[in-house]
């Protein structure tokens, strides 16, 4: 007889007991803090047509997607990323709509790619898309969101780094490369990779002028006033305008009092094609990868039909607990519930006793005694669980 399955796949995992209810309050914590502001709750499918995840959205490559079909021959996959999904629903329901929506949503999403270092494969992530609104203070508004609600879970050791895809764009197109080689350095030039991104440029014969041009975007990072170093860099309106948002967006964040959380690099660019303006991502101690991710996507909804601009970011929820978790952030749960042991004469009178105890909203579990079974192991079993033990 074939031996049973037991274990998960490969980049899956069970989650339980206490750590499955520390994870949920903190989803329950972030998601409270926004809708203090404003943000309704949408859900879309766990599954959506292919076509939602294509290239030309620009989300992850078509490789890295769990795709299947259904019995009309459609190809289907898990969804990747939320926000393509939102950007979809909000086309189809809210064409019409010109004044600005806010949605938030939790779940989980599926990423098939065997790059991932050891991530899991299904992650949970919650987050909040804003539509309709191209304004820079919508840009703060976001930012100061992501920076509250990682306050609001109790982390206050973390830093928020800004960044504006349109520069290196705009740089690109000053320097006359072509949108491929574009496309190869970025990776290079997000990861600072100054010799990956030269072995790139030399062999597309770029003269020397312009491959330090563009190799400087690596060095251009950390505090506002060295990033404000990129307008000596450019002449072309694209990238300055790009460095003008930042400069925008800080005065805005500062006059809240936000700026200790805050640094900037024009270099870093993102795996989601989508993004067409200002980038951020949250950084804490206790994990490798940012813990919060997000930018603007102007044009992403007009790939459905409404042509409106977006601004969003996600909380990979199992990141932020690990690392809140190895920064000794996450507090033991107080269960404050009773383990009532009775024996079978004392039913009527336990059956009572745990519905009184309910109805005050305290945790009760009703259980049997057998009197083959001593009372060490009955108290052992509820100090496993972190239960009062009472006997009747």
């Amino acid at each position: 007889m074939k031996e049973r399955l037991l274990h998960t796949p490969e980049g899956v995992r069970d989650i339980y007991g206490q750590e499955y209810a520390g994870k949920v309050r903190l989803q329950d914590r972030l998601k409270e803090q926004f809708h203090l502001y404003g943000y309704d709750d949408i859900q879309t499918p766990t599954f959506e047509f292919f076509d939602i995840f294509s290239s030309e959205i620009g989300t992850i490559p078509s490789r890295e997607l769990f795709k299947f079909f259904d019995k009309e021959g459609n190809t289907l996959v898990l969804r990747p990323d939320f926000t393509p999904s939102i950007a979809r629903c909000v086309a189809k329901y809210y064409m019409d709509e010109t004044m600005p929506i806010r949605f938030c949503y939790l779940g989980n999403t599926f990423n098939n790619g065997s790059d991932l270092q050891g991530r899991l494969k299904e992650s949970t992530q919650i987050g909040i898309e804003l539509i309709n609104d191209d304004t820079v203070f919508a840009d703060a508004e976001t930012i100061a969101l992501m920076i509250e609600s990682l306050q609001s879970v109790g982390l206050h050791d973390f830093q928020v780094t800004l960044g504006n895809v349109e520069f290196f764009k705009g740089l690109c197109e000053e320097c006359g490369i072509d949108p491929d080689t574009e496309m190869d350095l970025r990776d290079y030039i997000s990861n600072k990779n100054y010799f990956g991104a030269e072995a790139i440029l030399d062999a597309q014969g770029i003269n020397d002028t312009i491959k330090k041009k563009i190799l400087r975007v690596t060095e251009l990072f950390g505090s506002l006033d060295v990033i404000l170093q990129g307008r000596e860099l450019v002449t072309n309106n694209r990238s300055l305008a790009a460095i003008n948002r930042l400069e925008q967006i800080h005065e805005i964040l500062r006059a809240q009092g936000l700026e200790q959380y805050l640094t900037y690099d024009v270099g870093m660019l993102s795996k989601y094609h989508y993004y067409t303006g200002v980038i951020f991502r949250a950084y804490t101690y206790g994990c490798g990868d940012a813990i919060m991710k997000g930018g603007r996507y102007d044009r992403l909804l007009s790939s459905f039909g409404k042509d409106s601009p977006a601004i969003g970011f996600a909380v990979v929820v199992d990141d932020l607990y690990e690392a809140m978790r190895r920064q000794g952030l996450q507090e033991t749960e107080e269960r404050h519930a009773t383990l009532l042991l009775y024996r079978d004469a004392q039913r009527k009178v336990a059956y009572e006793k745990a519905h009184a105890l309910r109805k005050q909203g305290i945790k009760t579990i009703l259980l049997q005694r057998d009197e083959k079974t001593g009372n060490e192991a009955y108290h052992a079993y509820a100090d496993s669980f972190g239960y009062d033990i009472e006997e009747i």
